[in-house]
């Protein structure tokens, strides 16, 4: 049996100036670095946490 994640895509649509360091870092580690790059990754609990502290910076669709 395969195991297959939900895959999303997420997008930052909104700049990290003015927040906080943990959020700066958080849009690091997901590997955005600048306005409007893109991303896909397999949703896990890691990742799933990671967006959710960033929520209002990124745009999350389904890929």
């Amino acid at each position: 049996m395969v195991n297959k994640m939900a895959k999303v895509k997420i997008t930052q649509v909104k700049s990290g100036i003015g927040y906080p360091k943990n959020q700066k870092a958080t849009l690091r580690a997901l590997g955005l670095r600048k306005m409007n790059a893109s991303r896909e990754f397999e949703l896990n609990p890691q990742i799933s946490g990671m967006i959710r502290t960033v929520e209002h910076l990124l745009k999350v669709e389904n890929a």
